[in-house]
């Protein structure tokens, strides 16, 4: 397994599997660390799944019957109420897993996961997954280096909101999300963005505005395209490093 990589690092994986994914299981990351053996149980109860743009797979505090490996798509965890949706609370792309942690602890999710970016995803039946992680204690250990992550991005992410200018909150999400997406343009409207940062559209506006009069960005009828990587990195806080060195120490032996 791969150790802990810098941001210049993670910018190199970027373009390496922006060239090489495909509906191969292997192509998200968690799938690729397990071992042959555990790898073919794995994906022998698996079937590919095409998911749709703000498609809501799961609301919040309901059952998950099946869990989502993504390999193209991108999903968001909101914190909701009354059904809407708030504000985000994490992004898992390729590098992770939907509903694996909830199956283990409560089997109810712990927010409404809308799909951010389209794509395909593998999705396991929430039974077999279980059986799985009953028997195979190295998925079962991964699952839980994934958990920490995860919730590393979220305390990470909840602090930058409170700490960090517009800007940069702007710049992290974007970096967060051209990671997943794998490709340098995707889809964004200003009013799901302000959903994702939980703050005014005329505030998002500002702030994107910002990253495209400086070149990093180009943002146009709701979609996206980063034009310089390296300059959105240092719009961004430290908190877009240390969120990706969270999800790297996951697949450290």
């Amino acid at each position: 397994m791969r150790g802990a990589l810098s941001v210049r690092d993670n910018r190199t994986m970027h373009r390496l599997a922006v060239a090489s994914t495909n509906l191969n299981p292997k192509s998200n990351r968690l799938l690729a660390a397990l071992e042959d053996d555990d790898y073919d149980a794995t994906v022998q109860g698996a079937q590919f799944e095409s998911l749709k743009l703000h498609k809501r797979l799961h609301e919040q505090d309901t059952p998950f019957d099946a869990v989502y490996f993504p390999l193209t798509c991108m999903m968001s965890l909101l914190v909701t109420a009354s059904g809407e949706p708030q504000m985000e609370m994490a992004t898992i792309g390729y590098e992770g897993v939907v509903g694996a942690t909830e199956l283990i602890i409560s089997k109810s999710s712990f927010g409404l996961l809308l799909i951010q970016i389209p794509g395909i995803a593998l999705r396991i039946e929430a039974n077999y997954f279980h059986d799985l992680i009953e028997t195979r204690p190295a998925l079962s250990k991964l699952i839980h280096r994934h958990t920490y992550a995860l919730l590393r991005q979220v305390l990470i992410g909840s602090a930058c909101n409170r700490i960090h200018t517009m800007e940069e909150r702007c710049a992290r999400w974007l970096l967060m999300t051209h990671d997943r997406a794998r490709r340098d343009s995707f889809p964004l409207t200003q009013e799901f963005m302000s959903h994702m940062l939980g703050v005014r559209r005329a505030t998002v506006n500002a702030a994107t505005g910002a990253l495209k009069s400086a070149g990093y960005i180009h943002y146009v009828r709701g979609q996206v395209t980063v034009l310089d990587r390296p300059g959105l990195e240092s719009a961004t806080c430290a908190c877009y490093a240390g969120i990706v060195k969270s999800y790297a120490t996951a697949f450290e032996d």
